[in-house]
């Protein structure tokens, strides 16, 4: 299981990191909604504690949609004027203000599921759109290097953190803005912030793919084989990540990402 802390995460975001080479940011940041950092949290979780905690846990992390929205509305609008690490800063600030206020909720699913998509609907009202195009250097093999070692090493830190804390932090923190800060920080430093503002807008629709895996888990695990039930969940958040695929708007923004040798 430790290897796959430390691969899992790193390749997603190789990954990401091409897409958003090829096809712009709106889909790299779409792709990076997927529940592939969440998902082994919460399964892991059940494997230790069982699978109602489980179910709990899944169930805050519906809320904690919330949180991470508002990270990336504290991010999208900071890094406008200020540099990477005061937006990192400004956004966790904000993240954690928002997640103290979820751990003091009732477990209950329909109540998550309507934060979580007041969350998104304020995210599409009141994230900037990108202003102008934007260029920015290329992404070099040492800024991907740098996104998948620090994915590796905040994958293995919120894991650890997640299966002391109870299933409330537990699942809040199985959706930490892991990626976000990665993919933030490192496409800032490279391409600028219009090509963070358009990757975060992307974020956006991929929510309801998160959301609809993190349900099958509520409904089913108390009940069913926990294999089964996150096979399942997966399938239904990539038959939504297909669905919500048709709406998303590509960012008028053109930004040259391509790797080249360091």
């Amino acid at each position: 299981m430790l290897l796959l802390k430390l691969t899992l995460v790193p390749v997603f975001l190789l990954a990401v990191s091409l897409a958003g080479k090829k096809w712009g940011p709106a889909i790299a940041g779409w792709l990076s909604a997927l529940p592939v950092v969440a998902g082994p949290i919460l399964y892991l979780l059940v494997l230790e504690h069982g699978p109602r905690f489980g179910s709990e846990a899944a169930t805050l992390s519906i809320y904690a949609i919330a949180a991470s929205e508002a990270f990336n509305v504290a991010y999208a609008w900071t890094c406008r004027s200020k540099g990477w690490v005061i937006s990192v800063l400004v956004a966790l600030t904000v993240w954690c203000a928002v997640a103290v206020g979820l751990s003091t909720l009732p477990v209950s699913a329909p109540l998550a599921l309507v934060i979580a998509l007041a969350a998104v609907l304020f995210s599409q009202a009141f994230l900037p759109r990108s202003r102008s195009a934007a260029t920015g250097k290329a992404l070099g093999r040492g800024d991907i290097l740098t996104r998948m070692l620090a994915g590796a090493a905040l994958t293995v830190t919120v894991t650890s953190l997640s299966s002391a804390a109870g299933p409330g932090w537990s699942g809040i923190l199985a959706l930490f803005p892991l990626i976000g800060i990665v993919l933030s920080a490192s496409s800032h430093r490279a391409a600028g912030p219009e090509f963070v503002i358009a990757l975060l807008r992307g974020m956006v629709l991929g929510r309801f793919a998160f959301a609809a895996f993190c349900l099958v888990l509520v409904m089913w695990l108390p009940q069913g084989d926990a294999n089964l039930v996150f096979a399942g969940a997966a399938l239904m958040s990539l038959a939504v990540h297909e669905l919500s695929k048709k709406l998303v708007r590509r960012d008028p923004v053109i930004v040259s990402v391509a790797t080249e040798p360091d």
